[in-house]
């Protein structure tokens, strides 16, 4: 066969039929897509049902009648309902008895008076604020600390009795807008005895205060110095803060720094 003819043949064949697919081929598209499809779809109605379901709940909500709040139990208040007569209105408490009578006067008079013998050793009586900022490590940081909790006044006494034995106390007053004054001083200083470590302890609780706590501190020894020991008591009394500091070169008894707190505290 000649070339012309291979080539006319060529044109005029008929195409070849498609091969069939067979029926148990898989069916066309990507199995993924439908996946994720079906994924969404789960979504949009989990999202449907939420909305759906969370208005139909406000809807039975509304539509119901509001429920009345049960009665105050109150069978009857304490105080009367209508004034005593005259003449029968309870007496005013006593200076004694009202605490805040004593907190209001003469706070120099609540300090314990030096024993008998004993010979005053600093101020005795009304101390300035720059003057009580200054026995701190930090004035500048104490005294921004004490403004900011409201401090009002204080009284201290100091005395010494023999060569070496000092007592010093210290009543802060805090103003009564500042009601937590005197029990951040108080806690604050009980929290440095006890950091410190020096005291070796909590400190243990002084009768009838609620929160005081005393702390007596070993000795301190140094070669060429004597021998130094030192006690301490921090006490809250609502809006008064009590600091007691012992120091000798001899040994304080606990009963020493504990009898002298309870007495300080007695007097407030």
């Amino acid at each position: 066969m000649s070339t012309e003819e291979s080539i006319r043949n060529a044109d005029t064949a008929e195409p070849p039929e498609p091969e069939a697919v067979p029926e148990t081929a898989p069916p066309v598209g990507s199995p993924r897509r439908r996946l994720l499809r079906t994924v969404g779809l789960i979504a949009v109605a989990a999202v449907i049902g939420l909305v759906g379901g969370t208005a139909v709940g406000y809807g039975i909500q509304a539509d119901r009648e509001p429920t009345a709040l049960p009665p105050l139990n109150q069978p009857g208040l304490a105080y009367p309902a209508k004034p005593l007569p005259k003449g029968q209105e309870p007496a005013p408490l006593s200076a004694k008895e009202d605490h805040q009578a004593k907190a209001q006067g003469d706070l120099r008079k609540l300090l314990v008076p030096k024993p008998a013998g004993a010979e005053s050793d600093g101020e005795d009586g009304w101390q300035s604020l720059s003057g009580y900022v200054n026995g701190f490590t930090r004035p500048d940081g104490a005294l921004e600390f004490q403004l900011d909790q409201g401090i009002r006044r204080i009284a201290t006494r100091a005395w010494r009795v023999g060569e070496y034995r000092r007592v010093e106390i210290e009543l802060v007053q805090y103003r009564p807008t500042s009601a937590n004054g005197a029990l951040e001083h108080t806690t604050g200083q009980q929290g440095i005895a006890i950091s410190d470590g020096k005291s070796g302890s909590f400190g243990e609780p002084v009768k009838g205060s609620g929160n005081g706590r005393y702390f007596l501190f070993p000795v301190e020894r140094e070669p060429g110095y004597m021998d130094y020991y030192a006690a301490r008591a921090f006490i809250q009394r609502g809006d008064i803060a009590i600091t007691i500091l012992m120091s000798d070169t001899k040994k304080i008894t606990e009963n020493e720094i504990r009898s002298l707190a309870e007495r300080q505290l007695g007097r407030l």
